[in-house]
């Protein structure tokens, strides 16, 4: 038999044929098609999952603070039945602290995506993307509502304060027109909401199977050297 590899060539050698392993994989899996390494056409999935992930933690951040700010002074936030033109409170102190909750959870989620994009820990980004698909099916709900009861808008418009911005103006609109160019809107903004879901999808998938060829590398390279 001839002399055995060094060793560091054996780690190569292992490492080269886990990752072909890993990838050969991915590209066999029904969901290949939308895999991608980048995203927004400029930036590694990881890239943007930390960007996305530090920007949902931002907004949260600021909402947190008005929450709380609304909390310390009711009086600054709370608009009163005539200002509404309803027989309703813009905003309890019950709702108030629901919102003031959420808020807090939301900020663990984007941080816990954040850094387990930055670690390169996939189960951390799984509360994340399962909050995207949760936003994503609110959102098509509202769009489905909106196509089946388009009286709605109609209705949701008469309720809204006398006071509120533009409100004759948009109530003038041809009804269909109206319908049309939210159904647009919505259809817009859930393109986008798809295409954040697919590259933190892409990010899990990218750290995941990183890891296991990590593992894959390991084991190959203990064998070797036994």
């Amino acid at each position: 038999p001839g002399p055995a590899p060094p060793p560091g060539a054996a780690r190569t050698q292992a490492r080269s044929g886990a990752e072909s392993r890993g990838a050969a994989e991915m590209l066999s899996s029904p969901w290949a098609r939308f895999y991608s390494n980048s995203c927004c056409l400029c930036c590694h999935v990881r890239t943007g999952t930390i960007i996305l992930g530090v920007w949902y933690l931002i907004i949260n951040s600021v909402v947190l603070l008005i929450l709380l700010s609304a909390l310390t002074d009711p009086d600054q936030y709370h608009l009163t039945s005539a200002e509404l033109g309803g027989e309703f409170e813009f905003m309890d102190d019950a709702n108030m602290c629901i919102a003031t909750a959420i808020s807090l959870l939301m900020i663990l989620i984007c941080a816990m995506a954040t850094y387990g994009a930055y670690k390169q820990h996939a189960a951390w980004i799984i509360p994340f993307f399962c909050y995207q698909i949760f936003d994503f099916a609110l959102n098509t709900l509202v769009g489905i509502s909106v196509l089946v009861y388009p009286s709605t808008i109609q209705d949701y418009l008469h309720q809204l304060p006398n006071n509120f911005p533009y409100k004759e103006e948009i109530m003038s609109v041809n009804p269909t027109c109206l319908v049309v160019i939210i159904l647009l809107f919505i259809s817009i903004i859930l393109a986008f909401k798809g295409y954040l879901i697919s590259c933190v999808w892409n990010c899990y998938r990218y750290i995941n199977g990183r890891n296991n060829s990590d593992v894959l590398v390991y084991i190959t390279t203990n064998d070797t050297a036994v």
